[in-house]
């Protein structure tokens, strides 16, 4: 039974969850996950969980949030004058914005905390510093087609 290694492009079903259980992300309802083993398209605890696995097979798999988005990095909290946002513009705690740096790059912070000056954006990403669980199923290790060169 053929199994799953490195450059393989497979397709997975997955369910993620925190280390208490709760649910981040599914692909139920959806099309299976599809990428290349080893290639830096998933986190690596994702690639190393699905290495070895056969078609049908199913595993769950612990990855260390070191192996996944990495701890939360204090620096990546950004303080940003109040007078900065609309003023129309309804603040909460937990609301996502779209920034962008000074080359144009766009990246997506959440609100932390508002003071009396200043808002507290969080640019880490949501799952950092998190252990995730994930439940996989294994659907298909896809077959890259032969070309016969004359």
């Amino acid at each position: 039974m053929q199994q799953v290694k490195k450059g393989d492009t497979v397709k997975v079903h997955y369910h993620g969850r925190l280390g208490n259980g709760e649910t981040f992300d599914k692909s139920e309802g959806r099309e299976p996950l599809e990428f290349e083993v080893g290639s830096g398209m998933v986190i690596k605890g994702f690639d190393e969980g699905v290495t070895g696995m056969a078609v049908g097979e199913k595993r769950t798999i612990n990855i260390p949030f070191d192996e996944a988005y990495g701890p939360r990095n204090p620096e990546m909290l950004i303080e940003m004058p109040k007078e900065r946002f609309p003023k129309d513009m309804e603040i909460e705690v937990g609301m996502p914005l779209s920034m962008s740096d000074g080359q144009g790059q766009q990246f997506q912070v959440v609100i932390a905390e508002i003071k009396d000056e200043v808002v507290m954006l969080d640019a880490n990403h949501p799952l950092a510093g998190h252990d995730l669980v994930f439940d996989l199923e294994l659907i298909e290790i896809v077959t890259k087609p032969l070309i016969i060169m004359p």
